[in-house]
């Protein structure tokens, strides 16, 4: 088995055996030259994969690792821990998707007393050679053996102030000796390289399985199966003196997605320095005048790996005494409003053509785009002005901790989490939280490249605070401005924070994106529609390019004292004439309900859901009514006898399993006086709106059908109630069902018979097949699952597509083969995730829908599932 490839025998096509960083620096060295890449060699992923099974190295990799080693060592002319002029490498992970801040790294390795000393005598840099050892004993001690990091930046602080200065880089040579010998106190530092190496290597395989990596893969929906590569690289050193130095730059603003580039670096510093936000770095304009030539250089570099990879590149260097080498480069994650508008550059530019430049987007990012800002005529105090790390604002109670943050969200609160700077262990907070403020850290700080990843809002380096997570404090020149439990606001793409509970403004759709969403419809031939129940959501479904309702669901219309009241009257009647009684005060609320969602619709189909909950969401509670009846008799009130009757008719109507009990058809059945108003009301609202002048197009849905008999009664009844009042099956409205039981999927072919249309309700079939309770399986179950690998994700968020998908596939096909022009659609939650839509995509559905706020997402999405099916995937 080969488990090593050098940095010469890989190529990008190789990322699932080499990962991203492995497959990448293997591409670099093809297109840029030995001369520009160090070199190095990658332990595939295979290797990590096998090492998660024992915590042992599969057979032959130590042997591969060795052969690989001194392949390097000659390529370099020196030795790895040669006392006299030694060899040091890197060993960094490389996961298949990019996992920033999550899995771990080692620099520096090859370093020990003896070694040390022959660096120094070989530079001529003394400082330097002791400024490289303790950075490795410091790295090696936290990465490896899991030592605090605080210990060592508490040694360092005191090292500072004994010496009386306030930066890392002013301590002397003498002074990082002694620091060096102060870490190593702390543990029994091993001075073999080799076993250094091995130790390192099996810490970044052990790091694919921490906490952190775990969470962030949790979120991200990364599979635990895939492992990590690692890969070792020769050294080369930000850190020799101020005409070195270390940064991240990324081929375009990673913000805005404006062709400018952008990103950070220091001076005299290594690349850890850079991306731990310990140390606030400099603009990468500024390079430009630090050193000219390698400005140039870099700019050049950019260029031609943005054109080769055909997307944004985020890149890390490090300039070595005036010599420019690239260590990374990837695909560079981005919040949506950079996606969109690298999507629309790269076209016009002629980088890409519109399919590739599609398929750079994450669809499931684009919900950031549609998310509030500060209103830009509000005044407000700022307290503070930091980095524009990641778009978009947010106001919520200040926290300083992740577990506080997520504390805070399972009681549904809004949380800002305030760090001085955040660490890989934090990603769980930010998921948790609806904005993240750091003290401390750049653009390409941890904070800022996982909050643009999630599209959180973030405001990172605001240097002038001091923020205090043990006190639970932010301060600013001493003084207290803000505590825990305040509530602040933040914007994030202007770097603001203040105290001020300022109105946030919802988005509105510019330009670039509606570009992008009208190259999408032109790509795309899945439909998309918007489950909405008021005319406020058909508006807005409408804004965002919603080609009709696939779901108006009737029940949310008797909300309010006045309707819930008169349904409630109507389920607590006796007789199919009180019933009725009650219904006529209804029918005209639900007739002005339907004729304002028509009128804002326009002519686009409208799927109407007629009343579907279990009876029990509408009862009074049994408890409640025996309470009053008490009271009533103590009182000697006249309403006994009617409380006795309603108590008698509450009693007879509890059911012990609600949900699959009277609801749905079975409610129109049992009680069809109800579904008779409801077809009435649609059916005026129908003529009313025709007289109006606007096309109305109705679709009637009955839902919870398992036998077609039962559907045919509906219908009969639905018919005759059209034909009384004048309108036609066919010509104004079409009957349909929703499919969300199993055995409604597998007797689809006969159901069809009686239907126009299905909509498969994917939430109750996936409850339904699974056996699951939605509202249950989040707080008890979900969790523990998908940590004992039962899933990996909820199947309510991403379609069960070997369960729940092939009962789709199973009723699509039925239904179709029964009657050929049977329109299919989604009206589950799942409507809306770009993984569950390409499932339908090739599943022969017509249309999804879902919330309004996601039909650009399923606009996108859907665009991209018919590209990768014809292959148009490449530029």
């Amino acid at each position: 088995m080969k488990w090593v490839y050098d940095f010469a025998e890989g190529s990008r096509e190789m990322r699932d055996l080499l990962g991203g960083k492995g497959a990448n620096v293997a591409e670099m060295t093809r297109i840029l030259g030995p001369e520009r890449v160090p070199a190095g060699f990658t332990i595939t992923t295979e290797a990590c994969v096998a090492y998660m099974g024992t915590d042992e190295f599969p057979a032959g990799l130590e042997e591969q690792v060795a052969a690989a080693l001194a392949r390097l060592e000659g390529q370099a002319g020196k030795r790895l821990g040669d006392p006299e002029d030694p060899l040091l490498v890197s060993v960094r992970s490389g996961a298949r998707e990019s996992m920033p801040g999550m899995l771990d790294t080692v620099l520096n390795l090859g370093l020990n007393d003896a070694s040390v000393a022959g660096l120094a005598a070989r530079t001529g840099n003394e400082r330097f050679a002791w400024d490289s050892y303790r950075r490795f004993v410091q790295m090696f001690g936290n990465v490896v053996l899991g030592i605090e990091g605080r210990r060592f930046e508490d040694l360092i602080a005191a090292a500072k102030r004994e010496r009386g200065v306030s930066e890392d880089t002013d301590l002397d040579a003498e002074a990082l000796r002694a620091l060096t010998a102060r870490f190593q106190e702390l543990y029994d530092f091993p001075a073999d390289p080799a076993d250094q190496l091995r130790r390192a290597i099996a810490a970044v395989f052990d790091s694919w399985t921490g906490e952190r990596a775990v969470a962030y893969r949790r979120i991200n929906r990364i599979p635990d199966s895939w492992g990590t590569a690692v890969n070792v690289q020769q050294m080369v050193f930000g850190n020799k003196g101020e005409d070195s130095g270390s940064g991240v730059a990324f081929s375009r603003d990673e913000v805005t997605g404006a062709p400018e580039p952008s990103g950070d670096f220091l001076a005299n510093a290594q690349g850890e320095d850079v991306v731990s936000g310990v140390r606030t770095p400099r603009d990468i304009r500024e390079l430009e005048s630090w050193q000219p030539a390698v400005h140039a250089q870099l700019m050049e570099i950019l260029r031609a790996l943005e054109r080769h990879y055909g997307d944004m590149q985020d890149t890390e260097f490090t300039v070595e005494e005036g010599r420019l080498y690239m260590l990374q480069t990837r695909n560079a994650k981005r919040p949506a409003q950079a996606a969109v508008r690298f999507a629309v550059d790269a076209v016009s530019e002629g980088l890409l053509e519109r399919e590739a430049a599609l398929m750079t987007i994450d669809a499931e990012a684009l919900d950031a785009l549609l998310h509030p800002t500060f209103d830009p005529g509000a005044s407000y105090a700022v307290v503070a002005e930091g980095v524009a790390a990641s778009p978009g604002a947010a106001k919520g109670e200040l926290v300083f901790s992740a577990a506080v943050a997520i504390r805070a969200a399972a009681e549904g609160r809004d949380v800002i989490l305030a760090r001085p700077f955040t660490e890989a262990d934090d990603v769980a907070g930010f998921h948790a939280a609806v904005g993240i403020l750091t003290s401390e850290g750049g653009k390409a700080s941890h904070a800022a490249l996982v909050a643009r990843g999630m599209g959180v809002p973030a405001v990172t380096g605001a240097a002038s605070l001091e923020i205090d997570p043990d006190a639970g404090e932010i301060r600013r020149g001493g003084e207290v401005v803000l505590r825990a439990g305040d509530r602040v606001a933040i914007d994030g793409s202007a770097g603001a924070l203040t105290g001020d509970d300022v109105p946030l403004v919802e988005p509105e759709v510019g330009e670039a994106f509606e570009t992008v969403l009208a190259w999408a419809d032109e790509a795309r031939s899945l439909g998309v529609r918007a489950n909405a129940d008021t005319p406020e959501d058909a508006r807005k479904a409408r804004e965002f390019g919603a080609e009709g309702i696939g779901l108006c669901r009737t029940e949310h219309m008797f909300f309010g004292v006045e309707r819930s009241e008169a349904i409630v009257a109507v389920i607590l009647a006796e007789t199919d004439e009180g019933r009725r009684a009650g219904l006529r005060k209804l029918l005209p609320l639900q007739q002005g309900d339907f004729e304002a969602i028509f009128a804002a619709m326009e002519g686009r189909p409208v799927t109407i859901r007629l009343l579907d909950p279990p009876l029990h969401e509408f009862l009074p509670s049994l408890a409640d009514v025996e309470e009053r009846l008490r009271a009533a008799e103590e009182a000697g009130s006249p309403d006994v006898g009617t409380l006795e009757r309603d108590l008698a008719r509450v009693r007879t109507l509890q059911e012990v399993n609600p949900m699959l009990g009277t609801r749905g058809v079975r409610l129109g059945i049992l009680f069809p006086a109800i579904y008779e108003m409801q077809v009435e009301a649609i059916f005026a609202a129908l003529k009313v709106t025709r007289d109006r002048g606007v096309e109305v197009s109705a679709e009637i849905m009955v839902p919870l059908v398992d036998y077609r008999r039962e559907l045919e009664i509906l219908r009969e009844q639905i018919v005759a109630i059209g034909e009384r009042v004048g309108v036609e099956r066919g010509r104004d409205y079409s009957i349909g069902t929703m499919i969300e039981l199993p055995r409604a999927c597998l007797r689809a072919d006969e159901i069809a018979e009686e239907a126009d249309f299905f909509s498969f309700g994917t939430n109750d079939l996936t409850q339904t097949a699974l056996g699951f309770s939605r509202d249950d399986i989040e707080g008890r179950i979900l969790g523990r699952y998908i940590e004992m690998k039962v899933f990996d994700r909820s199947p309510f968020e991403t379609l069960d597509t070997p369960g729940v998908g092939q009962l789709v596939r199973m009723g699509a096909w039925l239904g179709r083969k029964a009657k050929e022009d049977l329109k299919l659609g989604i009206c589950g939650e799942h409507g809306g995730d770009p993984d569950s839509i390409d499932f339908f995509h090739n599943s022969g559905i017509d249309y999804v829908s879902c919330s309004p706020y996601r039909v650009p997402v399923a606009r996108v999405a859907a665009a991209q599932s018919a590209i990768r099916a014809n292959g148009k995937e490449t530029k």
